[in-house]
């Protein structure tokens, strides 16, 4: 990992460039059984490293005091951290660091706040439609190895189409 930052300015300096070159941040609706709608958000910050080189995580880990490690069977590690009360604590200090996902970042916090201690089920379609919007732009932002939810999927769910 070379020489380790020594203030706290340096070290959420160092994680932010680490998440802009090997992170990646998420919103996605997910299907869950135990809700009315069916649906919740999850907020998801993500770094990863090859597992021979994994120092780094454990130390970005240490340094957040949050997240858990998972190390996957293609020999890649990484740091995982959910919940959008998590992500916009850890984003807000990132922020002013972050260099090449800012979009992403920012959009994640528009989104935290709008959901802030509400469900799905509290939400106007106002809200929805920035919620769904905010969901595109962050999809269109990042690397895409699959394909995501539509435009037309994604006011489906959230309840938006007749």
């Amino acid at each position: 990992m070379g020489s380790r930052p020594k203030t706290k300015t340096e070290e959420l300096a160092y994680i932010a460039g680490f998440l802009d070159g090997d992170g990646s941040l998420m919103l996605q609706l997910k299907k869950r059984r135990d809700s009315k709608n069916g649906w919740r958000f999850m907020f998801t910050i993500c770094f990863y490293q090859d597992t021979r080189h994994e120092k780094p995580l454990l130390w970005i880990k240490e340094k957040l005091e949050i997240g858990y490690i998972s190390r996957r069977n293609d020999g890649i590690t990484e740091l995982r951290i959910n919940g959008y009360e998590q992500s916009r604590r850890v984003l807000n200090a990132l922020l002013p660091y972050i260099r090449f996902k800012k979009i992403q970042a920012a959009e994640i916090l528009k989104a935290a706040r709008i959901l802030h201690k509400r469900n799905i089920s509290e939400l106007h379609n106002s809200q929805k439609l920035m919620l769904r919007d905010i969901i595109l732009r962050i999809q269109k932002e990042n690397y895409q190895s699959r394909a995501k939810k539509s435009s037309k999927e994604l006011s489906k769910v959230l309840g938006l189409t007749p």
